[in-house]
């Protein structure tokens, strides 16, 4: 039994000898160092974008954050109208009771009301808060699409294997400046915007 493994380990050693002379001595492949020199001319490799700077200067963000003021403005309009009328009913109600102008079963009838009415304008508050979050969010994916969708359109123009996003809070911790192609990228989507936008 030992002398078996005493065999096998020589025969093992011996393989491994050969592959290694195999693998240091033998010709080179001419292909894959070919592949690594084709890489290199095909791609510089990676770049970054800070998206926080992007999107605070594109255009196509200020006209889209106009809509949604606008939206939010006409929002608390509404909400100013349905709850001005909740006052004015509230007080009207009081006056009553106060002047004795009510029965009891009616002032009851009235306080119901008024909780029935104050809570239709707790979830209208709330209905117009969920559809202005809802539509920030689509707005913010529509114009991170937009910049992704360009990037992709024109990566012959930047010629890199990965254009990472930075960002506070994202995974990309630093990034020298010389990989920063924020500006150039920001210049060349305005500027197709405004094209769009005509």
């Amino acid at each position: 039994m030992k002398k078996l493994s005493i065999a096998l380990f020589a025969l093992l050693f011996l393989a491994v000898a050969f592959l290694y002379f195999l693998h240091f001595t033998g010709k080179k492949d001419k292909r894959s160092t070919m592949d690594l020199n084709q890489t290199k001319i095909q791609s510089e490799g990676i770049a970054f974008v800070n998206i926080d700077t992007v999107i605070y200067n594109f255009d196509m963000f200020f006209d889209r954050r106009a809509d949604l003021m606008e939206k939010q403005k006409k929002a608390e309009a509404e909400y100013t109208s349905k709850e001005n009328q909740l006052k004015r009913s509230a007080a009207d109600a009081q006056e009553k009771v106060n002047k004795g102008l009510v029965t009891r079963a009616q002032a009851a009838e009235m306080e119901q009301a008024l909780y029935q009415q104050q809570q239709e304008l707790a979830a209208l508050s709330q209905n117009l808060q969920n559809n202005l979050l809802e539509e920030e969010q689509v707005m913010n994916r529509q114009i991170v699409d937009y910049i992704t969708t360009y990037l992709e359109e024109n990566k012959s123009q930047y010629n890199y294997q990965f254009i990472l996003g930075k960002s506070f809070g994202s995974v990309v911790l630093y990034g020298d400046t010389g990989l920063d192609i924020t500006q150039k990228v920001l210049d060349a989507l305005n500027q197709k915007y405004k094209t769009e936008k005509k």
